[in-house]
């Protein structure tokens, strides 16, 4: 079975995690590099093995977490769909075979909320890893004078924790946002979309998504 340890050593996946990185730094998104996709792969693995799924499935998600931002290094449009034909092609040259390389596919090709939603365990998983992951350490612009709202949202977060109660099948996003850099109001203006698809995806997993900010439950 491939693994992400294989993946993480393809120098495929190395240039174009890169490519990314410089892409969207110029372009002045947020990081979605290393940083990003290994906080992603590692939640990923964590919802899935928190509530009882095999092994194989976990290694997948992990796979899809690393791999699931590639497209930007296409373009930040439809990045989701060029990932996910990307990640194909390479994992079908490292000998994965066909479903485990399709699940991957369709878990990257669904993660993002114009376009997609949740329709597999491994994808479910991937979008509450990805869709948790706001923190200031996201921010690469580090001119607070010119910080339009992503910048600003993210920068205000101070602390983010993706808890997982398996006894009352429960995943809760708490959020820590410093109100004098932005208020909550403003996280919800470029994170409504992601917010219920993260509720969507927990509902398919049959389990309950909560949203806490500054010790509030909003959802």
């Amino acid at each position: 079975m491939i693994t992400l340890e294989d993946v993480k050593k393809n120098k495929e996946v190395q240039a174009l995690i890169e490519g990314t990185r410089r892409q969207l730094q110029v372009l002045g998104f947020t990081e979605h590099s290393v940083r990003h996709i290994t906080i992603v792969a590692n939640r990923a693995a964590d919802v899935l093995r928190t509530f009882g799924y095999p092994e194989e499935r976990i290694e997948l998600a992990k796979i899809a977490g690393y791999l699931h931002d590639i497209g930007n290094s296409v373009n930040r449009v439809d990045h989701a769909h060029s990932g996910a034909l990307l990640a194909y092609g390479i994992l079908k040259d490292m000998g994965m075979n066909e479903e485990d390389r399709t699940e991957i596919m369709m878990a990257i090709g669904n993660h993002d909320e114009k376009t997609g939603t949740a329709v597999s365990d491994i994808s479910a998983a991937l979008i509450l890893a990805d869709k948790s992951d706001v923190h200031r350490d996201r921010v690469i612009n580090k001119n607070i004078a010119t910080f339009g709202i992503h910048d600003r949202v993210n920068y205000a977060v101070t602390n983010t924790e993706l808890k997982l109660d398996k006894e009352n099948r429960k995943v809760i996003l708490n959020i820590n946002i410093d109100t004098k850099i932005c208020p909550v109001l403003d996280y919800f203006e470029i994170f409504m979309e992601r917010t219920m698809m993260s509720k969507h995806a927990a509902k398919f997993l049959n389990i309950w998504f909560e949203l806490i900010i500054n010790n509030t439950k909003l959802l």
